[in-house]
């Protein structure tokens, strides 16, 4: 990457840091508590939320027809999802220890929490706990991805790519052929040489 990338993505960085700042301290002010993976309110605001649950019954009565008739096609997806996640995990567990690939350490990508709120009633929470599976498991499988192509094909594309994953940054240009046949062993041996979490920045070699 030019400097002048670098120089942009640290900025990136920077403005995502200063982000997760400001949710945190939406967070303080909603009363929330971290600590460590534990999630708790400070006293009383459980039984705010208590107080706030719909039940069932109304939740039901007002649902609408497309929705209560579209319900069991969205929870079929739990099928398919569950096959990725089984195929992904036995495909990185056998590719990933023969290249000597990093593996993602795929519950860094599933957070169960949402289900917890005592504001939700038991439907809404099994929606929250289903949304979370499904979106942490293509999260998943995005870094499992992300490190194949870094692997085999640490290449930018030449046309617009919506939302690429952040290795993709660091991948030479398309057309630069010096540069790749230069770069793929180093690209390589970043891989090798990072642990199971999923990028936090720069992950490939530096370079133009």
């Amino acid at each position: 990457m030019t400097q002048r990338m670098h120089e942009l993505a640290e900025a990136i960085v920077h403005l995502q840091q200063q982000l997760d700042r400001e949710i945190e301290a939406r967070r303080k002010a909603l009363g929330v508590t971290l600590t460590g993976q534990i999630v708790g309110f400070e006293h009383g605001i459980v039984a705010q939320h208590r107080a706030m649950r719909l039940k069932v019954t109304r939740f039901l009565a007002q649902s609408s027809l497309p929705a209560t008739l579209t319900a069991p096609v969205i929870y079929s997806l739990i099928v398919p999802l569950v096959l990725v996640d089984v195929w992904v995990s036995v495909y990185q567990a056998i590719c990933f220890r023969a290249y000597g690939i990093a593996r993602v350490r795929r519950r860094d990508y599933l957070a169960f929490d949402r289900q917890h709120l005592a504001y939700l009633n038991w439907i809404e929470a099994l929606n929250c706990w289903f949304c979370a599976y499904a979106n942490g498991l293509v999260g998943f499988v995005r870094e499992v991805s992300s490190r194949t192509e870094q692997y085999w094909c640490p290449i930018k594309h030449a046309l617009k790519v919506i939302d690429p994953h952040q290795r993709y940054y660091e991948f030479a240009e398309y057309g630069d052929a010096d540069g790749y046949r230069a770069r793929l062993d180093a690209f390589r041996a970043a891989l090798r040489a990072q642990g199971p979490q999923g990028p936090q920045g720069p992950q490939g070699p530096q370079g133009g």
